[in-house]
């Protein structure tokens, strides 16, 4: 055997792996193969080669039968393929093999996964829809009840805090029992819900209360693929965000409850007129089955509905049972609360469009808050220094002294009339209560704030206040005090006056001759006050006017030389009355405010600090009180005297008697009410002469029969109170003119005359009597050189004249040039007009014996 190695014998099945010709067939290929059959291959001698290495004829034997082999073998395949086409017939060709399905669910589940992951990368949590954080702005009384909701949106945002846990739980129970345990979406009911929708099932829910908090606050309304999708994304993000807490906080401010409320706060007011705090689990359950159908499940609207609701209203207890939140016990007593059928209204309409204009101007115009975030924003809640006990009382007076006596339909002249009225507590500035109109929806125009009527002879008081304060002097040198005398003779020219001759003339053009400062105030004479702004300096009276609490802006105030006394001004109702409580507490003002609280969202909003100072000196205030006590005790405001109580208040007519005044106070409390006339039509000013069925309309009229229901129901349960005055020095002595004079009381003369003091044992009260008891007030006065007419018409009077004051202190001296100086028990020393101490009372303060002394005894007003 050779040493040389010897070829291996190919296995069986063995192929050369020789490259075959680019020609060469594929059967051919394939020929040295074993076909699956299990065919012969060739011999295996027929494969090798000799010594050169060219094929011999074994190999060529071999060729061939492989060439055979592979064809056989294709055959085959064929064959199989054919019988695998036979057995998938019919039905069996739909059906996919599990290649198709393995493949099928995974290109779906890459789908799935894939849209996912690039729809949580481009859905992002969107800005709020403006619907969604608009909320109304509320007001409210003192006591915290709703006097209107103002804006598009019916809504007011509380915190999670401030709903009941049963309102929380039966919305909880009503929606989504598995709130706090489940994730934000729920797959399967989106799924579902969107199904319906393309095939028009009706419209869906959104499944999770957090997809409805998407859905309310985030996203639109519409029913679509492309909405629900969204919602889906931006609900999972948001459970990512934000706790349950603040999804379910968010979620009960944004439903909707029906009857225009959004949000559980609303909805709370709207059907059972309380705060979502108050809801208990009967009246929280029927809100939320509100939900589901608010329209449909208002039993009042709709009657019909009331066992579904019912049915409804029991799903939601017994879910509350079901979860723990509410005891079976309770739960069986509890019986189906039917809301209320009408609750407090919302609306603009009485006088609630006039509260809320007014407020909303006074919030802006002290810089509260903007008006563009009270208009566009909303949500602020504003507790407001109105009290709707005083203010129901002055809409039931003006109606029952006023609007009840109309006869539209008979007296043209009854259509003309409208009212105003202003209430404020002296000591604090709050503003209690206003009346600006019958109806806001009807007269749009607020008569307590508006500033075109004259105020008539309800300014004279300034005047004289001014007098005190500066220490005036009558044009023949006497001190200016309740008991200086003057000429009270109608159209008498005004005296040491440089401009044009100004002569105005008193009401119905009475003559009183010899008039002392007192009587003249209780009968509004027009002469002796025009006279005495003269004295004073119509610049001087200006600036008290100003400091007591009337608008430097008030038309026709400057330039008006003498007629300013007589009222020619144009302020307002509420301006007015602020006055008036400067001189109520005694010369300190504290500018007037109507709002006491506001928040927006719960959080506080600043308010401008209000300081008191002091406009006048108390002596010159309450000089003035003392004056004015006798206007209502005795001159032209007597039917003021229904009130009950110690008063002290001017009235006052306007030119042709377009509008008449009276303006009040007690201690506790000012008042000012002022009718007016007004062309529905055409806006113009018109005479009041017929209103009422009565010859003319004045302020010791309506207008002070107002004030006295008023002020009598405002103040009832509370105790009567007296004034506590410091007056001037010498304020009850008698000043008559002296004795030389010819021109007059008030025409020059000798300025160093003295004034004639009463004696000790004289009663300083006293002044001349008004013995006719006649009619007496206001004439109206000329207001410029024409001598047109102002002024109240007078009441019937009767009893003795009396300066209505005390004195702090004995004079010490003679007055002289400078004024007197007197020393008060009380106090300090004063001197003439000038500021004074205002700690403590004195013994003069006490009633003294006969009219209206001091301070009058309370008991006299029971």
């Amino acid at each position: 055997m050779s040493d040389e190695p010897q070829p291996k014998k190919p296995r069986p099945g063995w192929a050369s792996h020789e490259p075959q010709a680019a020609d060469t067939p594929d059967d051919a290929r394939d020929d040295t193969r074993t076909d699956a059959a299990g065919l012969p291959r060739s011999n295996e001698s027929d494969g090798e080669a000799d010594g050169h290495g060219e094929p011999g004829p074994a190999s060529a034997k071999t060729g061939a039968s492989a060439t055979a082999g592979a064809s056989a073998k294709k055959a085959a395949r064929e064959e199989r393929r054919a019988a695998l086409k036979a057995r998938r017939t019919g039905w069996r060709r739909l059906v996919p093999t599990w290649r198709m399905v393995l493949g099928a669910f995974l290109v779906t589940a890459l789908l799935v996964v894939g849209g996912f992951l690039l729809g949580y990368t481009l859905v992002q949590i969107p800005a709020a829809n403006a619907a969604a954080t608009q909320q109304a702005n509320v007001y409210l009384y003192a006591d915290g009840t709703v006097i209107a909701r103002d804006g598009e949106v019916n809504r007011e945002n509380v915190t999670l805090s401030q709903i009941s846990e049963d309102a929380q739980h039966a919305v909880l129970a009503a929606e989504d029992r598995d709130f706090y345990t489940e994730s934000a979406v729920d797959p399967l009911a989106m799924v579902r819900g969107a199904w319906n929708t393309l095939t028009g099932k009706g419209k869906q829910s959104g499944s999770t209360i957090t997809q409805q908090y998407v859905k309310n606050y985030y996203l639109r309304q519409e029913q679509t693929v492309t909405r629900k999708v969204k919602e889906f994304f931006i609900a999972i993000k948001l459970d990512r965000n934000q706790s349950k807490d603040e999804i379910l906080e968010g979620y009960l401010n944004t439903s909707f409850f029906g009857r225009g409320a959004y949000g559980i706060q609303a909805a709370a007011h709207a059907y059972y007129d309380m705060d979502a705090s108050e809801l208990d689990a009967g009246r929280a359950a029927y809100l939320a089955a509100l939900v589901n159908a608010p329209s449909q499940y208002d039993v009042v609207a709709h009657p019909g509905n009331r066992a579904f609701v019912e049915k409804r209203w029991n799903y939601v207890l017994d879910g509350m049972v079901d979860e723990g939140w509410l005891d079976p016990a309770e739960r069986a007593r509890l019986t189906f609360p039917v809301p209320k059928r009408t609750t407090l209204s919302t609306t603009m309409s009485g006088q609630r469009g006039y509260i809320v204009n007014i407020v909303k101007q006074h919030l802006v115009d002290n810089k509260i808050v903007d008006e563009a975030s009270l208009d566009a924003a909303g949500g602020y809640r504003i507790t407001t220094t109105l009290q709707k006990s005083k203010q129901d009382a002055f809409v039931e007076s003006v109606d029952d002294n006023l609007m009840d006596r109309l006869d539209k339909k008979n007296r043209k002249v009854d259509t003309y009339v409208r009212a105003g009225g202003a209430s404020i507590e002296p000591k604090t500035g709050k503003v209690v209560a206003m009346y600006n109109g019958i109806d806001y929806v009807k007269q749009y125009t607020p008569n307590a704030t508006r500033r075109d009527f004259q105020v008539g002879s309800s300014f004279k008081p300034f005047v004289f206040t001014a007098a005190v304060e500066n220490g005036s002097r009558t044009q023949d040198g006497r001190r200016i005090t309740p008991g200086t005398h003057y000429d009270g003779t109608s159209e008498r020219p005004v005296q040491g006056w440089p401009g044009p001759r100004y002569a105005p003339e008193n009401e119905d053009h009475e003559d009183y001759g010899d008039i002392t400062v007192s009587e003249a105030t209780d009968k509004s004479v027009n002469a002796v006050y025009a006279q005495m702004a003269v004295d004073v300096g119509p610049d001087k009276v200006r600036k008290t006017a100003v400091d007591l609490g009337l608008s430097p802006d008030t038309p026709d105030l400057d330039g008006a030389g003498p007629s300013i006394a007589l009222g020619v001004a144009n302020a307002s109702v509420l301006d007015m009355t602020q006055a008036y409580a400067t001189l109520a507490n005694h010369g300190k003002h504290t500018p007037y405010t109507l709002v006491e609280k506001v928040t927006q969202n719960g959080r506080d909003i600043a308010l401008p600090e209000r300081h008191t100072r002091r406009a006048v000196s108390r002596e010159a205030a309450d000089t003035t009180t003392s004056v004015l006590k006798g206007v209502v005790e005795k001159g032209t405001a007597t039917a003021a005297q229904t009130s009950g109580r110690p008063a002290a208040g001017k009235t006052g007519t306007a030119e042709e008697d377009t509008a008449a005044w009276f303006a009040g106070y007690t201690p506790d409390l000012a008042t000012v009410v002022a009718v007016m006339g007004q062309d529905p039509v055409t806006a113009g000013h018109k005479s009041l002469y017929g209103a009422m069925g009565l010859p003319r309309v004045n302020g010791g009229g309506a207008p002070a029969e107002i004030w006295g229901q008023y002020t009598r129901d405002a103040l009832e349960g509370e105790p009567v109170s007296s004034f506590s005055l410091r007056l001037q020095p010498g304020a009850d002595e008698s000043q008559p003119p002296a004795p030389d004079s010819s021109g007059g009381p008030s025409s020059s003369g000798d300025v160093s005359a003295p004034a004639t003091d009463a004696p000790d044992d004289e009663d300083t009260d006293s002044g001349t009597p008004d013995d006719d008891g006649g009619s007496t007030g206001d004439d109206g006065g000329s207001t410029g050189d024409d001598g047109g007419s102002t002024g109240d018409d007078g009441s019937e009077s009767e009893g003795e004249n009396s300066t209505g004051g005390t004195t702090t202190g004995s004079p010490t001296g003679d007055t002289g040039d400078s004024g007197g100086t007197g020393t008060g028990t009380g106090g300090g020393d004063t001197t003439g007009g000038g500021t004074t101490d205002d700690g403590g009372s004195n013994r003069d303060e006490l009633p003294g014996p006969g009219g209206l002394s001091g301070a009058l005894d309370g008991r006299r007003w029971d």
